[in-house]
């Protein structure tokens, strides 16, 4: 059954993927690159999607609690206090794990998707089921991936991820997924999916290109520069074993 949400934006893979050659490289690296994962109709109305949302929370980290910011919330704060906020989270980012930027969430359960309008519910939905899922469990080479979690995320200027493994006690992440919406992007402006060992490696947000890796496995995302003319705009997440 096709739900309200999926009639607003429909959702297609490139057909011309190359499923195997995909497997190889996942399995030789850890690491791999789907080019023109959706088809360009798709992979606008979605970028249009996550451009045109108020409902975005910036979110960061402090002494192992996550604190959530509306865009209200930052638009009233003075000057003095957003100074005091950014001194806070760069001090942190120097020696310890550290991350912001904005974020809308999506439900795991299929239950809650199922009665949900949200687009992007949707889209997680149908990268858990069907030709999409089966496409995952090729490339990453594991059949027990029974679902996609998601998150819409940006980042603006000055946000970043410092270096961690995505490791999680009891969350069966096979593998992380990345999916780029941003259209124009320079390298330059920082937002890199950096990979740290055995030697430093990154993958450019690229408009419609799903980056995955294998969890765990040390990365960060590098901060987006004072002249990115655009936010960096992805659907990312796990994918994941076990029930929901």
């Amino acid at each position: 059954m096709t739900s309200a949400a999926e009639t607003m934006i429909r959702f297609a893979l490139n057909p011309d993927i190359d499923a195997p050659a995909l497997a190889e490289q996942f399995a030789r690296h850890g690491r791999v690159q789907v080019k023109n994962f959706l088809t360009p109709d798709c992979a606008e109305a979605l970028h249009l999607l996550l451009r045109e949302r108020g409902d975005w929370v910036q979110v960061l980290n402090s002494n192992g609690k996550v604190f959530e910011l509306s865009r209200q919330t930052r638009a009233e704060m003075t000057p003095a206090a957003c100074a005091d906020l950014d001194n806070a989270i760069y001090a942190q980012a120097r020696s310890g794990f550290q991350y912001r930027y904005e974020s809308i969430r999506v439900p795991d359960g299929a239950d809650a998707r199922a009665v949900s309008d949200d687009p992007l519910a949707a889209f997680a939905e149908w990268m858990s089921t069907g030709e999409a899922r089966d496409l995952l469990r090729q490339i990453v080479g594991v059949d027990a991936i029974a679902f996609a979690d998601a998150q819409a995320t940006a980042y603006a200027p000055g946000d970043f991820l410092t270096g961690h493994d995505d490791a999680v006690t009891g969350k069966n992440r096979h593998a992380a997924y990345v999916m780029n919406l941003t259209p124009v992007w320079r390298t330059e402006w920082g937002g890199l999916l950096l990979f740290h060992e055995p030697e430093v490696r990154g993958f450019a947000p690229a408009f419609t290109t799903l980056n995955m890796f294998r969890v765990p496995q040390m990365h960060s995302v590098s901060e987006v520069t004072r002249a990115a003319a655009y936010r960096r705009y992805s659907i990312t997440g796990w994918l994941r074993s076990g029930g929901r």
